[in-house]
């Protein structure tokens, strides 16, 4: 008994001297896996969630046919209801939805990159508090920290989908049709800040869905650092 203690305190000695007390610490209290694996690790799954949500939504019908569906912004509804009586813009609401949403499934495949991007330039700063935390952590830190320069990058991108499919005129057109009915204040929401606003909502509840699963679906977690690193939060 005596031998075995003294091999564990010669271990622990060992330990100690090749190790300044912030790595130890790190090895200690991660099952042997640095901060960096697990920052690696969380970077792969939001990896994967951002493939998932792009593969998901940048198919026909993945915005339109969907719960992801971008309607038209709440103050353009009083619009869509006085335009639908002149002529031409029966379907007003229903067309401009069509290609705002065809739009958005055109440009979510632009959105990869950018999204991996940013992921790749996360700077984690406490790892272990984001993996053992929320089921949602690893997407809302990205969400927190990234979004005002995903939509910077993004917004170009989905400006020129929705001239490609002519949302832009098309809205254009009604709302000056709109602008030159008498007794009526003037107004021009922006579609382009809308649409971009939906589609990046899209793309962040879709991330999210894959990290939940990777997190509680041992299945998903589909490389040995996934299932190292994950393997972590099962025992919390």
């Amino acid at each position: 008994m005596k031998y075995k203690i003294g091999i564990f305190l010669l271990t622990f000695s060992l330990l100690t001297v090749s190790c300044d007390p912030k790595t130890l610490s790190t090895i200690l209290n991660s099952g042997g896996l640095s901060k960096i694996d697990v920052a690696n690790g969380l970077k792969e799954a939001l990896d994967k969630g951002v493939s998932s949500a792009v593969a998901t939504l940048a198919k026909e019908g993945g915005f339109y046919d969907s719960v992801y569906k971008i309607l038209l912004p709440s103050e353009a509804q009083g619009v869509v209801r006085r335009l639908k009586v002149i002529p031409g813009f029966a379907n007003v609401e229903e067309e401009v939805v069509k290609r705002i949403n065809r739009a958005a499934e055109d440009a979510a495949t632009k959105a990869g990159p950018i999204f991996v991007n940013a992921i790749k330039q996360i700077t984690f700063d406490d790892v272990m508090n984001i993996l053992k935390g929320e089921k949602n952590a690893a997407t809302q830190f990205l969400r927190r920290t990234t979004y005002a320069s995903l939509y910077s990058e993004f917004k170009p991108e989905l400006n020129t989908s929705l001239n490609k499919f002519g949302a832009l005129d098309y809205w254009g057109t009604a709302m000056n049709t709109y602008n030159k009915i008498p007794f009526i204040d003037k107004i021009n929401p922006d579609l382009a800040d809308h649409v971009t606003n939906k589609a990046l909502d899209g793309l962040f509840d879709l991330i999210e869905k894959k990290e939940l699963g990777i997190r509680t679906d041992i299945n998903q977690r589909t490389s040995d650092l996934l299932k190292r690193v994950f393997a972590q939060q099962d025992g919390m």
